[in-house]
């Protein structure tokens, strides 16, 4: 069953269906708040929010729409919600959780690029985020962001050039 099936399938009552999105997606929704830098419990509780939002807006979901798009944007604002009722700016979260089931990494060369990322403007460091991390095309980002796929080409472009200036300006012993 496909991720757009299963939800419309919880678009029409049928919320049992919502368990196999809940397990396609928990791990990679978790990693999506920690990358930013969201506490562990925090992130976790984002990550319910986030569930619960589906659920709640299943109303909002249209066929034809992508449910990863669709979910991530439920998952972004309540980030972005998170920040603001918080008083916090992007910048401001350390990005150095370990990941849920994932590789890390603690290799110097890993650092320096954690600490640059972290040094990024929020709209450059966030479409690199979603580009790399979340491996969202262009198109799902545009969509997600609610601006043209074109906005977003040359956001990963100045980020990629200002990701690069801030991690050759960077000391080497981190």
């Amino acid at each position: 069953m496909t991720d757009e099936t299963a939800m419309l399938c919880v678009f029409n009552g049928e919320l049992d269906k919502a368990a196999i999105l809940y397990e396609r997606y928990k791990r990679p929704l978790l990693n999506f708040f920690l990358r930013f830098g969201v506490e562990w419990e925090t992130s976790h509780d984002l990550t319910q929010q986030t569930f619960y939002r589906m659920i709640h807006y299943r109303h909002s979901y249209r066929d034809g729409y992508e449910f990863r798009t669709w979910i991530y944007r439920i998952a972004r604002n309540l980030f972005h919600d998170h920040l603001k009722d918080n008083h916090l700016k992007m910048s401001e979260l350390n990005d150095s959780h370990d990941f849920e089931e994932e590789e890390t990494f603690d290799d110097q060369n890993h650092q320096l690029i954690r600490i640059a990322l972290q040094k990024l403007p929020d709209e450059y460091r966030e479409v690199l985020h979603l580009s790399r991390f979340e491996d969202m095309k262009y198109e799902q980002i545009a969509e997600m962001l609610n601006v043209s796929v074109s906005v977003v080409k040359v956001r990963v472009h100045r980020a990629i050039k200002k990701l690069r200036e801030v991690y050759l300006s960077l000391d080497v012993d981190v």
